[in-house]
């Protein structure tokens, strides 16, 4: 148990905690990319292969092989776009394994994620076409890890020529008439680790070179995303910077919630209140590493025209006893739903650099959107936190200024900077029909908050709000309890005269529309 590493957590005395907060209406500047609310599917688990597709014949209801529920779930989310097939499995993947009659497609080993065997019945047409139905953007992760150029550069060719080519034709062969509509390509993944075990210097030239060869077709134009570091690699950003530069459109970032890399990461569901505080200070710990990488990148690219593309993030614990060794299943509470807000308040902030961030993973691997089991799905904490904070996808950030207690943690592992966590976190903006939405969180067990929001330009007639809270830190859904934790109305803002008082509850996320 990672108990014994901990010490006591310490609040500011008093009954109720108090805080304030001015958000500057008039001062809105840029949009929040509706891609910070990005999403990740890799062959992983039970991710693909019962999470989304259950194939025509399923006696789970299912449209052209997904299935019904989770479509609508996520129609719900408004995904605006989906990383596939990896992730790992990226850098061992054949696209061609994944296309054709299903019956005739070759079999693989996926030796990344427990050694399972891949039928390749979900391929680039099933993926492609689970995005139009979705109506987000797809986002593919090339194999440069154990793939060739040629490879590549056909899959780029198959996926958006409408020309009379031979890669073209073939996806015509296979039932596409028409291009898809396709932007987002990695040029592989994780390359420093599972994606070759590169060097950043040796990475940059191979990226060079593959990236010369993924063309853009008839009207199509790729957006190019180079294999970027995982935490506080630093090294890794500067090199490509250095060596590619305006070569690439954006640079991947990787940062996990995760308390280390050997042993037991902790369990999902069994932790204490140290546990719980200790794993928000290591999520807020992303602003720095934001902050350090997106540094680096302005010294050599000052008009930061390459994006920043935090395309994996989310919290890591043990899987859950009796799952599949290597499925990384995992249960997801309140705790986790802290950690999503958390983190979507802190990337609201750099979207001047930062333009998409990808949870991992849509469902049923590590963090996820839904669980499934046979016919059975349940919405998870953090997908509800996605539904509530999809009012920010595309709005104007508002910034804000923040007064509140803090949480003093000590004797932190793996944690390097926030010696401190603020008991409310917020984030602001406005919708372009002028609606301005506040998210507000409590991250404290026991104590209530009184919010005092100055909005001094903002004339209002309404505010409304929904709660996501529950009775135990610790509570999650289940098949046998799919609604123990679910959003409700709340009633606890008052408006008057440019000034929202707010009764924020312990433990609770809270967004307030104002109108």
């Amino acid at each position: 148990m990672l108990a014994s590493a901990f010490l006591a957590v310490s609040a500011l005395t008093g009954a109720q905690n108090t805080a304030e907060i001015t958000v500057h209406a008039d001062q809105g500047g840029r949009l929040i990319p509706k891609e910070i609310y990005g999403q990740f599917a890799e062959h992983l688990g039970t991710c693909i292969y019962g999470g989304i597709w259950v194939g025509e014949d399923s006696p789970i209801p299912n449209t052209n092989g997904y299935r019904n529920d989770v479509l609508e779930a996520l129609k719900k989310l408004k995904v605006p776009v989906m990383r596939w097939p990896g992730g790992c499995f990226a850098d061992e993947y054949h696209w061609r394994d994944g296309i054709g009659p299903r019956e005739q497609r070759p079999k693989m080993v996926n030796n990344n994620w427990g050694g399972t065997v891949e039928d390749n019945s979900f391929g680039t047409h099933e993926f492609l076409n689970l995005c139009e139905l979705l109506g987000c953007e797809p986002y593919i992760s090339g194999n440069v890890g154990s793939g060739t150029v040629e490879e590549l550069a056909k899959w780029v060719e198959y996926m958006t020529s409408d020309g009379d080519s031979p890669m073209a034709n073939l996806r015509r062969q296979n039932g596409r008439e028409k291009s898809w509509n396709v932007k987002f390509l990695g040029v592989g993944n994780e390359s420093w680790g599972c994606g070759g075990n590169m060097r950043p210097e040796y990475y940059s030239d191979l990226y060079r070179r593959y990236a010369t060869y993924c063309r853009n077709y008839d009207g199509h134009r790729l957006y190019k995303i180079a294999s970027g570091a995982s935490d506080y690699d630093e090294n890794w950003t500067r090199v490509l910077m250095e060596r590619v530069g305006g070569q690439m459109n954006a640079l991947s970032l990787h940062y996990y919630t995760v308390p280390g890399w050997s042993g037991s990461k902790g369990s999902a569901t069994e932790f204490n209140k140290d546990e719980y505080y200790w794993t928000l200070a290591k999520c807020l710990e992303v602003e720095d590493v934001i902050k350090r990488h997106c540094a680096i990148m302005d010294q050599r690219d000052p008009q930061k025209r390459i994006a920043l593309f935090l395309d994996e993030w989310g919290t890591w614990w043990d899987q859950e006893p009796g799952s599949i060794p290597g499925h990384l299943y995992q249960q997801n509470t309140m705790r986790d739903a802290f950690v999503a807000a958390l983190s979507l308040n802190v990337f609201h902030k750099y979207t001047d650099r930062l333009k998409m961030a990808n949870i991992a993973q849509v469902a049923n691997v590590l963090q996820s959107m839904v669980l499934t089991k046979d016919e059975k799905m349940v919405l998870t904490p953090t997908y509800h936190v996605f539904e509530m904070y999809n009012v920010h996808q595309g709005a104007t950030y508002l910034p804000l200024d923040l007064k509140c207690d803090t949480l003093g943690i000590t004797m932190k592992p793996n944690i390097r900077f926030n010696e401190k966590v603020p008991v409310i976190s917020a984030t602001a903006s406005k919708d372009q029909s002028g609606a301005i939405h506040i998210s507000l969180t409590n991250v404290d067990l026991e104590k209530s908050n009184e919010v005092t929001i100055n909005l001094p330009s903002v004339q209002a007639k309404t505010v409304t709000g929904r709660i996501l809270t529950s009775a135990n830190i610790d509570d999650h859904n289940t098949f046998d309890r799919p609604d123990l934790v679910t959003p409700s109305k709340f009633e606890g803002a008052k408006w008057n005269k440019g000034t929202l008082k707010v009764k924020l509850p312990a433990k609770s996320i809270v967004v307030l529309e104002l109108k």
